[in-house]
């Protein structure tokens, strides 16, 4: 994997991604991921997640679980 591609940011509706992000540092994927939370955080059944493909886990995921309304 490229150092490039390490963190990747997906917005998701409906279970099913619809953009894609990948930055090789960490503060840009983080700003990002507050831009795309501003831009598209009002789309129903929205969810963003940053995750550090090199070691495999998620870092931020909005809205949090405590923060979602039950289904």
């Amino acid at each position: 994997m490229m150092d490039d591609q390490r963190y990747h940011l997906t917005l998701s509706t409906g279970g099913r991604p619809v953009m894609h992000g990948w930055w090789a540092d960490l503060a840009t994927a983080e700003r990002k991921l507050s831009g795309w939370i501003g831009e598209h955080g009002s789309v129903t059944g929205a969810r963003i997640t940053l995750v550090d493909e090199q070691e495999q886990r998620v870092l931020e995921s909005w809205p949090d679980e405590a923060d979602r309304l039950p289904d």
